[in-house]
């Protein structure tokens, strides 16, 4: 006997399995199959927007979160989509970041490169590329009114837009939204240097 011995009988072996394992799947293809886990087979489907399904006691299943919850990761902003909201945001909310914080001025200018300068260009002067395209050019944010404004205002200018402004807050995040205006402060603090 030879070492590969054992090595041949063991694929024997196997290959006698297999051979019988083909003999035992039914010939028949419209005949179902064995189900190892028949409640993933047969599991009960529930249309999205239909009522609540009722239970084995009678009970039913209310999936609606409770009246007041919050989504986890969103806390709602209580303004208005208006001039009027801007003004109270603007009396209200101030930016968490202190005016001098390099990290969130630098996070600022990458989210301001991305979402903000095709429309308000590179340096914030209103001269984005979608301007030669035809769309209205947006307002300089280094003219005295964009300066005028209280970091609160702004902050709801971007979450909820202003005039031919669309809502950047399904884009960008409330976090680096304030990061924004660290950003837009800074570059108007440069201009105010000169």
């Amino acid at each position: 006997m030879t070492a590969t011995t054992p090595t041949n009988m063991a694929l024997l072996a196997l290959l006698f399995l297999l051979v019988a394992a083909h003999w035992l799947v039914p010939d028949d293809p419209t005949q179902r199959n064995f189900h190892f886990m028949p409640d993933m087979v047969d599991s009960k489907a529930h249309e999205a927007q239909a009522p609540p399904p009722v239970v084995s006691a009678g009970f039913s299943i209310d999936l609606r979160p409770p009246a007041g919850s919050v989504a986890r990761g969103f806390l709602p902003l209580p303004y208005e989509a208006t001039p009027g909201g801007a003004l109270r945001a603007g009396a209200e909310l101030e930016n968490p970041y202190p005016r001098d914080d390099s990290a969130a001025i630098t996070r600022g200018g990458a989210v301001f490169a991305s979402i903000c300068s095709p429309c308000h260009g590179a340096g914030a002067l209103g001269d984005g590329s979608v301007v030669s395209r035809g769309v209205p050019a947006p307002p300089s944010l280094l003219a005295d009114h964009a300066r005028a404004l209280e970091d609160g205002q702004i902050y709801h200018i971007i979450s909820f837009g202003q005039q031919n402004m669309a809502p950047h807050a399904s884009q960008v995040e409330r976090d680096d939204r304030w990061k924004l205006v660290s950003y837009i402060r800074s570059l108007q603090r440069s201009v105010e240097a000169r």
